[in-house]
């Protein structure tokens, strides 16, 4: 993808549109070029990377185990190799500053970004004030530098290990995306919501766009659609399907059988 200021612009724009609620934006999340490739040449309008994925890849743990460099620089080359919208998986921002954060994401030419509420240094999850806080720091940071870049404002309340009950965790959720929006997100993404009930809840207490993961035992892709998510994001499940069909593939040839089996 090419790294002009108008590109950026341009591309910042299309993602941000693809954003609406009952048609979403679907993502199968990727983790290198030749992945983020095979997305783009299936059809799909965007791409967004996942972190988990790309951390695994690295040989690092999730959840900010690898260093900063290497995520963005893994993340960089999957922008470069595809002309569509690229979402970068930032995680909580690796403790980089707001400024230099959005320099190197709009430096790789990517449209937009995740941005979590756990505090991976001190535990648990930032405060919802300093953490909208945060958010408008980095959208006045993009926009004083003339980038465009869209923010997914990540929830973690239904992941976190407080002790929160389901109720208050909803109410939790519904209130920090509110808060996020208001802070400059473009979307907010409560990830792992637990529920029809939970997803309803959030779509229609949050003014803005809902970003769902496709749950088993509750949910399809055709169901979180009509329940009004504005994106769908799978997160590490194709990189962990490309690994199943590797172990597939190892387990045969150990066995001298059809490495080309299906």
């Amino acid at each position: 993808m090419q790294t002009t200021e108008t590109t950026r612009q341009t591309a910042a724009e299309t993602l941000r549109a693809l954003h609406t609620p009952g048609d979403p934006l679907l993502l199968p999340n990727v983790w290198d070029a030749a992945s983020a490739t095979i997305v783009e040449e299936a059809g799909f309008p965007a791409v967004a990377t996942a972190s988990a994925a790309i951390a695994a890849m690295l040989g690092h743990p999730d959840h900010e185990g690898a260093p900063a460099d290497e995520m963005l620089d893994a993340a960089g080359r999957v922008a470069r190799a595809v002309r569509v919208p690229v979402s970068v998986d930032a995680e909580a921002g690796y403790g980089l500053p707001d400024e230099e954060l959005v320099e190197r994401l709009a430096g790789m030419g990517a449209a937009g970004f995740n941005i979590e509420d756990t505090d991976h240094r001190g535990g648990g999850m930032v405060g919802a004030a300093e953490q909208a806080s945060r958010i408008s720091r980095l959208r006045e940071a993009a926009r004083g530098a003339g980038h465009d870049l869209v923010i997914n404002a990540r929830v973690d309340v239904f992941v976190s290990s407080g002790d929160m009950g389901a109720e208050d965790r909803l109410t939790e959720a519904v209130e920090r995306g509110r808060r996020y929006m208001d802070a400059g997100a473009d979307c907010v993404y409560p990830i792992l919501i637990p529920s029809e009930e939970a997803l309803t809840a959030l779509v229609e207490g949050v003014p803005g766009p809902i970003n769902a993961n496709c749950m088993p035992g509750w949910s399809s892709l055709s169901r979180v659609a009509e329940l009004g998510a504005a994106r769908v994001s799978l997160g590490p499940v194709p990189y962990l399907r490309a690994l199943d069909t590797l172990k597939e593939v190892a387990a045969r040839v150990a066995d001298y059988g059809d490495p080309y089996a299906v």
